[in-house]
């Protein structure tokens, strides 16, 4: 099932989320949906606040081209331990915040522990484009967007465009659920 992605704007993008257990409802259930709605959005990664959930869970699929081995993976509870490496600029977009794209600099490893989908633990090495896709997503659990990474000129900037997003003023091919606006007395 797909899922309706959360606008920018939206107070669960920016809390920090919390950790669940194996005991959480539909757990299986709201992965598979979780990877249904990021396909149907085109997106390689998405984290439960973009689909409304404070909880710290995140899907990355980076669909590697034949040259590279395939990086399709779940994060539950995840906990970047350690990043290295000299930054790298690459431009990036959210599907919580449509038709902005910036570039972000990022250090291209990453030491990750986190549980998958069946709660084993793992703690593994990451490089290159996945490794920044999990930043990408673990910013998301931590309640930080990739625009919280601009300089504030470019934050400036982007300022109506983000306003529009937040107000519904935005046409993307899958669905979106936007903040709500407060009404006026």
């Amino acid at each position: 099932m797909k899922l309706p992605i959360v606008a920018y704007g939206d107070p669960v993008l920016k809390k920090v989320c919390t950790p669940i257990d194996e005991t959480y409802p539909d757990l299986q259930a709201l992965i598979s949906n979780m990877f249904d709605t990021m396909y149907n959005a085109n997106g390689v990664g998405l984290a439960a606040p973009q689909v409304g959930l404070a909880i710290r869970l995140f899907v990355v699929d980076t669909r590697a081209d034949e040259d590279e081995e395939p990086f399709k993976k779940v994060f539950i509870n995840a906990e970047i331990l350690e990043e290295t490496g000299e930054p790298w600029a690459f431009n990036e977009g959210c599907l919580s915040i449509p038709e902005i794209r910036e570039d972000v600099m990022r250090k291209p490893n990453i030491l990750i522990r986190y549980y998958d989908e069946n709660w084993q633990l793992h703690e593994e090495e990451v490089g290159g484009f996945p490794a920044r896709v999990i930043q990408h997503e673990y910013d998301h659990i931590e309640g930080k967007l990739f625009t919280d990474k601009l300089s504030l000129l470019r934050k400036q900037l982007l300022k109506s465009k983000l306003e529009n997003i937040s107000k519904g003023n935005i046409r993307t091919d899958y669905k979106m659920r936007f903040p709500k606006q407060s009404k006026k007395r």
